[in-house]
């Protein structure tokens, strides 16, 4: 039995029984019912994962996960492969946007080398874990072997599984690799059965012509893979997506097998997390979608998985930072959860039933 079963055998449905409790307090508290809107629903979320009416504020871990790709070495991306290693070190110094906005929200960052075609020493927040120096070209062959895929799904899960039991009860799953919004489209156009064009954007900042590129890029991909079974998740996501795809899968799995919710970011993070819900549906009410990505591929799969992003600022970055952005929002869904008054405690008449 592969390592990820074990993992897929302990994701149990989440305590539905909360929901109404949950809506009693929330009713309960001195403002008309539902005047809160998403605020109310997210803490009702969060009482329903966590099993209890006694919420705390969480504390927040994020992992980029890093991975170079075939297809940037076709040409398909506006950025060079080596800018992947480049960024890791921009992470590791603390440098990047999504540094930045974690400060913000106390989240601890690891990085995670899953697939860099670079040799990094050892640095502080640094996680060597690297399957393969990239993926091969999936308009070609398939991106990586089963193997891989697998090892870098359980790569994730070791991860999450470490910043859980370091005091982390809120994940995020971030990434970094050029060329990754071209698998991710890929994934959603396959899973989905969409022409490419409806799930494909312009990733760093591609001109029409560079985006009809991938498009076509992506069309032929589809083509050589065509026999693919999509009913096995993971065989589509070795043929298609990337290591850092792979390892996000396993992480979000791993996450809610442990009762932890995970905020998803944009199109790549969304879709690890919609490979994630194709072998294990179980796991989709552990995860919130923390932004609206520009990336249109993202629209798409959280369609599939009827999520709704938290907060939509024209953001297309990645790295998690839409998701870092939004741990604010549930922050907040949290206080209003335990610190407003009720009408009781408050002497405010009420509403009436």
């Amino acid at each position: 039995m592969h390592r990820l079963e074990e993992i897929l055998r302990q994701i149990k449905e989440p305590a539905t029984e909360m929901a109404e409790k949950a809506q009693v307090h929330l009713d309960n508290l001195t403002k008309p019912r539902g005047a809160l809107g998403r605020l109310e629903q997210v803490a009702a979320r969060l009482c329903i994962i966590k099993g209890s009416l006694e919420l705390k504020q969480p504390t927040c871990g994020a992992a980029i996960f890093a991975a170079d790709h075939g297809s940037a070495l076709d040409g398909v991306s506006l950025y060079p492969r080596e800018v992947t290693a480049q960024m890791v070190y921009n992470f590791l110094s603390g440098g990047a946007a999504m540094n930045v906005l974690c400060r913000q929200v106390d989240s601890v960052v690891k990085v995670v080398d899953v697939g860099v075609d670079h040799d990094f020493e050892d640095a502080p927040d640094l996680i060597h874990a690297k399957v393969a120096r990239g993926t091969k070209s999936f308009l070609r062959e398939p991106a990586m072997t089963r193997e891989e895929a697998l090892d870098a799904m359980m790569a994730g899960a070791k991860v999450a599984r470490e910043l859980i039991d370091s005091g982390c009860d809120l994940l995020i799953p971030g990434e970094m690799g050029i060329g990754n919004t071209t698998s991710s489209s890929a994934l959603a156009a396959f899973f989905l059965q969409k022409n490419p064009a409806e799930v494909t954007g312009r990733g760093t900042g591609l001109d029409d012509e560079g985006l009809a590129r991938k498009v076509d890029y992506i069309k032929g991909a589809l083509e050589l893979h065509k026999d693919l079974n999509p009913c096995d998740s993971v065989g589509v996501l070795a043929a298609l997506g990337g290591l850092e795809i792979a390892a996000i899968a396993g992480y979000a799995l791993k996450a809610a097998s442990l009762g932890v919710p995970v905020i998803l970011d944009g199109i790549i993070s969304t879709a690890g997390g919609f490979v994630a819900c194709r072998i294990c549906p179980e796991a989709l009410p552990y995860f919130f979608s923390g932004h609206a990505s520009v990336e249109k591929g993202q629209a798409a799969m959280l369609k599939g998985m009827a999520l709704e992003p938290l907060l939509d600022l024209d953001m297309r970055l990645g790295e998690g930072t839409g998701a870092a952005l939004s741990v604010a929002v549930v922050r907040a869904a949290v206080a209003i959860f335990n610190e407003m008054a009720t009408f009781e405690s408050a002497g405010v008449i009420g509403h009436e039933d």
